[in-house]
């Protein structure tokens, strides 16, 4: 466990962390969007919102949160819309989007137009809403990478968002389940979330930055051979130059096996532990899961890998 002295340290040379965003307490104002993949009927949405209320927060929904256009809850046009909408509410506190899918990238250009003029709001949201993620770090903010809306939460789910959203005091989790893959202990911001969303992002102005940071990355029905794709992308693309851990999440349903041979993220996470030389973990309870930690990503955080904790600094 960290010691005290060390903790202090590492919180004292946060030179990098982001800007907080509004504590989202009992009876806070809270957006709920569907800036991604349609919902599959108004259940979805009744339990998104009694969800939110649950928690003691006063909800709004966006106009269009029912929509559907293909494979996007309504079109660009509409999902933009009901951001920005959210965005723009001065009375709006946090934004909780309903589920991931696709389609919150063709969103950034009207969402990098609006923050400037925003004041400070939560974003809550993961997979493809690593998108907006994306963008709220631009700006400066920290931004939740934990549950959408849409899904039940799990008594472990829960608790994680209440004190990290609600009440966001200092954090020490222990990853138990997780493996150590390369030992030591680090310091930094945390950035990152699904992996075939950052990669998507390189080369775009909304491309993310590992400097000085604990990279998390999570993913879902990706083979592993596109997994180590995306990776050596991010890797040739300079993306985890000053990388200083890895706390990597669950990789679910990602089969290891293709006619051509077999790989497994494990290997591909020990090679890129190796190549990075930095501390890692492999299997902390992030993702396309049911217990998922809420990661403020642009905190300042420490990871010991050696115990499997991480502990966040406020």
């Amino acid at each position: 466990m960290l010691s005290a002295a060390a903790a202090a340290a590492a919180a004292a040379h946060a030179p990098h962390a982001l800007r907080e965003v509004p504590v989202l307490g009992p009876g806070a104002h809270v957006a709920m969007v569907s800036p991604s993949g349609p919902l599959n009927g108004p259940h979805e949405l009744e339990r998104a919102v009694a969800t939110a209320e649950s928690l003691g927060w006063t909800v709004s929904v966006g106009t269009h949160a029912l929509a559907r256009t293909g494979y996007f809850a309504g079109d660009d046009a509409q999902r933009g819309d009901d951001l920005l909408t959210a965005m723009q509410d001065p009375r709006v506190d946090g934004i909780w989007c309903i589920r991931g899918g696709y389609g919150a990238a063709r969103l950034l250009p009207r969402v990098q137009q609006a923050l400037p003029d925003m004041s400070p709001k939560a974003l809550i949201g993961y997979s493809d809403i690593t998108a907006l993620h994306a963008a709220w770090q631009r700006a400066g903010l920290i931004s939740y990478h934990g549950p959408t809306a849409r899904s039940p939460l799990s008594g472990f789910s829960r608790a994680s968002l209440v004190e990290v959203v609600q009440q966001r005091t200092p954090v020490l989790w222990r990853a138990t389940d997780a493996s150590v893959v390369r030992g030591g202990t680090a310091s930094g911001r945390l950035a990152g979330g699904n992996l075939a969303l950052v990669a998507s992002l390189c080369g775009t102005p909304w491309a993310c930055d590992f400097r000085d940071a604990i990279v998390v990355l999570e993913d879902i029905n990706e083979a592993t051979y596109r997994i180590d794709r995306m990776l050596t992308q991010l890797r040739l693309a300079g993306a985890f130059d000053g990388c200083r851990g890895l706390a990597i999440g669950h990789f679910t349903d990602c089969p290891a096996t293709i006619e051509d041979g077999r790989r497994t993220v494990v290997a591909l996470v020990e090679e890129l532990a190796a190549a990075l030389q930095v501390p890692t973990l492999l299997g902390v309870p992030i993702g396309h899961i049911e217990e998922q930690w809420t990661v403020p990503l642009g905190a300042w955080a420490t990871l010991d890998a050696d115990a499997r904790m991480l502990q966040l600094h406020r």
